[in-house]
C-alpha cells in the first residue's frame, strides 16, 4: 500500500493498565508520521514521550483511539512482521553479557534468521553495513559489556540499521553522547531519510538540533500533540510556549534558547 504515512494516530489514548483501572498518560493524539522524513518528537518531561513511542512500538497497546501502520491496525501485526517493519532503539541502558558488538549488531537481523540467528552473507552485508554507518566499525570485536555509555548508544544504533526497516522509532539516541557523536547521529539519521526510503521519529531535548534538521515536528504538551514543520511551530509560537520560562528566553529567529537576564561581563564570558 503506498500511503502517504507510515503511522497514523487518530484520537489515541496511551497509558499503562493497572488493574482496573487505567493510568492515563496523554489523551486523544492524532497525528500522521509522513513517510520518507525525519521527526523529531519534543516536549517536556513528564509529557508522554517515551510513553507513545512504546505504544507505536507495539510494546504497550493504546488505551484508546485507532493507531495504525501502513493502513493496517497495529494490534494485528504479529511479532514478527511487526519487527520487519520497525526498528526500535529504547532509552534503557542493555544488559547484554558475553557477546562482542558484531555479535550484538547482528541480533538485529533476527527477523529474517530467526531464533537460530545463523547468518547468511546477505545478513553478514548488513551488519558491516550497519556498523560503518553507525560509527562502531572499530567496535565490532570489543566486549559489548565493556563499552562506555556513548559506544552502547553507537552499537544499539547499529542493531536498529541492520534490521533495515523501513521505519525507525528512537528514544533519545543522543543521551549519552557528546556534541560530535550527537552530530553524527543527527547526520546519520538525516541521511537515511533522505531518498525516502525510510522515515524516522526520534524523541530528543536537544530542541535546536531538532528545529534545525527534522523535516518535521511533533510537540507533546499536556494539551496535546501539535505537528507541523519547524518554522511553522516557531511562528506560530508553540516551541516558546512549550519551553520558554522566566529563566530560559527562546529566539524565533535564530531557533535558539539563552538563559534569560544574563547581561554585561558574565553573558560575554
Amino acid at each position: 500500500m503506498n500511503l502517504p504515512y507510515a503511522y497514523r494516530l487518530d484520537a489515541v489514548t496511551t497509558g499503562y493498565r493497572a488493574g482496573r483501572t487505567p493510568c492515563v498518560v496523554s489523551r486523544s493524539l492524532s497525528a500522521e508520521l509522513k513517510t520518507g522524513r525525519l521527526t523529531a518528537l519534543i516536549g517536556a518531561n513528564g509529557t508522554g514521550k517515551s510513553t507513545l513511542l512504546r505504544t507505536m512500538a507495539g510494546f504497550q497497546p493504546p488505551l484508546g483511539g485507532s493507531l495504525t501502520l501502513y493502513g493496517r491496525p497495529l494490534p494485528t501485526y504479529s511479532a514478527r512482521r511487526l519487527a520487519r517493519q520497525v526498528a526500535v532503539v529504547t532509552s534503557a541502558r542493555p544488559v547484554v553479557s558475553g557477546l562482542t558488538v558484531a555479535e550484538v549488531t547482528a541480533l538485529g537481523r533476527m527477523p529474517y534468521t530467526g531464533l537460530t540467528g545463523r547468518l547468511s552473507a546477505t545478513d553478514r552485508e548488513a551488519v558491516e553495513r550497519a556498523l560503518t554507518q553507525a560509527g562502531a566499525t572499530h567496535l565490532a570485536g570489543r566486549d559489548f559489556a565493556g563499552l562506555s555509555d556513548g559506544e552502547r548508544a553507537r552499537v544499539m544504533m547499529a542493531r536498529a540499521l541492520a534490521a533495515e526497516t523501513p521505519v525507525v522509532l528512537l528514544d533519545e539516541p543522543t543521551a549519552f553522547l557528546d556534541l560530535g557523536a550527537a552530530a553524527h547521529v543527527w547526520s546519520l539519521l538525516a541521511e537515511i531519510t533522505r531518498d525516502g526510503s525510510r522515515t524516522v521519529l526520534l524523541s530528543t531535548h536537544d530542541i535546536e538540533t531538532a528545529l534545525q534538521l527534522a523535516d518535521e515536528i511533533w510537540l507533546l504538551t499536556a494539551e496535546g500533540l501539535s505537528v507541523g514543520t519547524p518554522a511553522a511551530l516557531v511562528e506560530a509560537g508553540e516551541v516558546e510556549k512549550a519551553f520558554a520560562t522566566t529563566e530560559l528566553a527562546f529566539d524565533a529567529v535564530s531557533r535558539r534558547f539563552s538563559l534569560a537576564g544574563l547581561t554585561g561581563n558574565r553573558a560575554q564570558r
